[in-house]
């Protein structure tokens, strides 16, 4: 079956399935220049806890006899990857890796400011189709992008693929909030705000729209553990943060 032939979710919509990356892209094509600061207006910013513990979880090595390569998917912009970068104090090297030129280019400006600007570079990918050898990578770290993957369970076998025997698999998503009381006011929040907030900044509500369809059309965590299993990693793990508004999953390559 062709990709136009199969569909899947584009916010609330049904879009065949060889549509939605372009659709996502033009979503962060609009968004790109102040990604961040929506991510800080929607999450009061919170999401920059969520990714310190991600970078904690991983705890890259500060020494050793050879590189500790870490792919960095969908992380455009760079905030994990220099997070990453201090934690190890310059011994990590970081490949970032977004299908989305526009975010890559903010993070590579950004990243000439970094302490260690010399162990990340920018790469232009599709996670369902990535350019690195087998067995290339010690980590692969993903924060807020697998829920925008039109196929989820390909970009995971990928990750898979490019980790080295032993390495380890972070993923940070939204996910499905399960404290009473919190969850209406999490809907309401996402229902009534976001968009209005994302036109405020971007000139634009349509992107912010999808970013919230497409935060509920997501796998609750125990289904989307399962297909991190399926894709071959073991040890599989996931941590509900702030009322699991969201996940951080965990898995290795064993």
């Amino acid at each position: 079956m062709t990709d136009n032939a199969q569909t899947t979710h584009f916010g609330t919509r049904t879009v065949p399935l060889g549509e939605k990356q372009g659709l996502v892209n033009d979503v962060f094509h609009k968004v790109a220049s102040r990604y961040d600061l929506m991510n800080d207006l929607m999450s009061g910013g919170i999401h920059r806890v969520w990714k310190d513990l991600m970078v904690a979880r991983l705890a890259p090595p500060r020494s050793g006899s050879r590189d500790y390569r870490v792919l960095d998917m969908a992380g455009g912009t760079g905030d994990v990857a220099m997070r990453i970068l201090n934690a190890s104090h310059g011994y990590a090297r970081v490949t970032v890796s977004d299908i989305n030129a526009d975010m890559l280019a903010v993070g590579a400006e950004r990243a000439k400011s970094w302490r260690y600007p010399a162990n990340v570079d920018f790469v232009e990918a599709n996670a369902e189709e990535l350019p690195f050898e087998n067995n290339s990578f010690d980590a692969y770290t993903i924060a807020f992008g697998i829920r925008n993957v039109p196929r989820i369970d390909k970009a995971l076998s990928e990750a898979h693929r490019v980790l080295k025997r032993g390495g380890r698999i972070l993923v940070l998503e939204f996910s499905k909030v399960d404290v009473p009381v919190l969850d209406k006011i999490y809907d309401l929040f996402s229902d009534h705000l976001i968009p209005p907030m994302g036109k405020m900044v971007t000139g634009d509500a349509q992107p912010y729209q999808y970013l919230v369809e497409s935060i509920r059309n997501f796998p609750d965590p125990t289904t989307f553990s399962t297909m991190i299993e399926t894709a071959g990693f073991k040890r599989v793990t996931h941590t509900a943060l702030s009322g699991n508004i969201a996940a951080l999953h965990g898995g290795w390559k064993l």
